[in-house]
């Protein structure tokens, strides 16, 4: 009887801390204000700018995830009035390389996945 404790190599494991740092890394707003983020800092309103689709809560939400995940880091600019830029740290920047590998994967098999939705639907009708 194998020890389920300890997974094998090969297994596929995600666990509770995993699923919650995946969830608030991969969603929607958040790829799209590291997308921006990559680029250069900006300040909120220019994020905003850069995402109309986003609404203030939920980019102030998404920024405190980031944020409390060490993913972006927030800095007061000293100006008048005070403004507050975002910037992405150097463990954020890590995330390019899975993120860009999930989105290669997905271009190479949209085609597939789109054939099987067809299929799919066409068997649920």
């Amino acid at each position: 009887m194998r020890d389920t404790a300890t997974p094998r190599a090969d297994e596929l494991r995600i666990d509770a801390p995993h699923r919650e740092l995946l969830d608030q890394v991969l969603d929607k707003w958040s790829l799209s204000v590291l997308n921006e983020l990559c680029e250069r800092p900006c300040r909120f309103n220019e994020l905003r700018r850069a995402i109309p689709a986003v609404t203030q809560k939920s980019l102030t939400a998404t920024l405190r995830r980031l944020e409390r995940n060490g993913i972006v880091e927030r800095h007061v600019v000293a100006t008048r009035p005070v403004a507050v830029e975002y910037r992405i740290t150097p463990l954020g920047k890590t995330l390019r390389a899975p993120i860009d590998a999930l989105l290669d994967w997905a271009d190479a098999q949209l085609p597939r996945i789109e054939q099987a939705r067809r299929a799919f639907d066409a068997a649920v009708d």
